[in-house]
């Protein structure tokens, strides 16, 4: 099982949710996971209920058999801080490069070295290790940028190979790329049944594969609950209106009892009904494009009461029935 788990996907589809749930998965029975966001949205702090998150690794989660999540926020300002710090002992100056404004101004004219920054501290939490030699996490998952934006996010090397040929940068850009191109990482895409979400999730698929970036599930999340099977929805098809109104008066349903008809209910049950059958075709529909792909898929259920912290342990426990973890 990969280390570091990168979860994408497009806007919309829920990726944060499924990130917060994997790392949940992840962590149980026993194991430590650190959930890294590095979009500054703070959406991991609102799913688990918590304060903002800081730049600094903190625990917000025990999952079921005792293991523990933790959160970073990764701010690149903050993480070139460190970096600098790192390699060039600036200490104070670093501080007084950030109050006048350089190292804001040296992520936004150069984007190459910020996602350096983002990725690389994911990475060295990967590699991580305590005095003992173990792994301080077992597992990190990275909730990363949209489909659209993961491919060059993550191929980092190639950001920055304009910008720095030899030296620090270039050394660091080279030691994620190892982490990131390697059986260590697996990068998970989030979408919907629908023909948008599932095209963009092809064409990532296709951008990631082509960089050598490896690919791991496709988690189809929001899946609604089957209410009609294939009989009744050829029986929808099929079925006269007359008996169906004839159903509903045996049923008591719009009977002279109610005051009603029950020809009044016909129609729009048999359009509900339609309704249903035809977004049911057009999801089957999705289900084939996604098969093609050749992945492993998974699909996390629609909770209609909407998505909170019991929920979250909710899609946890579907994503270790399915083995995602």
């Amino acid at each position: 099982m990969s280390r570091l788990q990168v979860v994408s996907g497009k806007g919309g589809t829920g990726k944060t949710t499924v990130a917060a749930a994997l790392a949940l998965a992840l962590a149980t029975e026993g194991k430590r996971t650190l959930l890294v966001e590095v979009e500054g949205r703070q959406g991991i702090a609102q799913l688990f209920e918590t304060d903002a998150l800081p730049y600094e690794e903190r625990k917000i989660a025990v999952a079921p058999g005792g293991g523990e999540v933790y959160a970073l926020a990764i701010d690149a300002e903050l993480a070139l801080l460190d970096y600098l710090q790192m390699f060039y002992k600036l200490g104070g100056a670093g501080r007084a490069l950030k109050k006048l404004g350089a190292i804001d101004f040296a992520t936004t004219i150069a984007p190459g070295i910020r996602d350096v920054l983002l990725t690389g501290k994911a990475c060295e939490a990967v590699r991580r290790k305590d005095k003992r030699g173990r792994f301080v996490y077992d597992y990190v998952v990275m909730d990363a940028p949209p489909t659209g934006r993961i491919t060059r996010f993550l191929n980092v090397n190639d950001e920055v190979a304009g910008l720095a040929k030899i030296g620090p940068i270039h050394n660091q850009a080279q030691a994620v790329m190892r982490v990131l191109k390697s059986p260590e990482t697996a990068v998970h895409l989030v979408t919907l049944l629908e023909e948008m979400p599932v095209q963009e999730t092809a064409d990532g698929i296709a951008e990631l594969r082509a960089a050598g970036l490896p690919v791991g599930r496709v988690i189809v999340n929001m899946v609604r609950p089957q209410v009609l099977d294939a009989e009744d929805l050829e029986l929808v098809r099929t079925v006269e209106r007359s008996s169906v109104a004839q159903a509903l008066s045996s049923a008591g349903l719009g009977g002279a009892r109610r005051g009603g008809n029950a020809e009044k209910l016909v129609d729009p049950l048999l359009d509900q009904a339609s309704e249903y059958a035809e977004r049911y075709a057009l999801e089957e529909d999705q289900r084939a494009v996604l098969g093609e792909l050749d992945l492993p898929l998974h699909e996390l259920p629609l909770l209609v009461e909407g998505m909170d912290l019991a929920g979250l342990y909710e899609l946890a426990t579907e994503l270790r029935k399915q083995e995602l973890s």
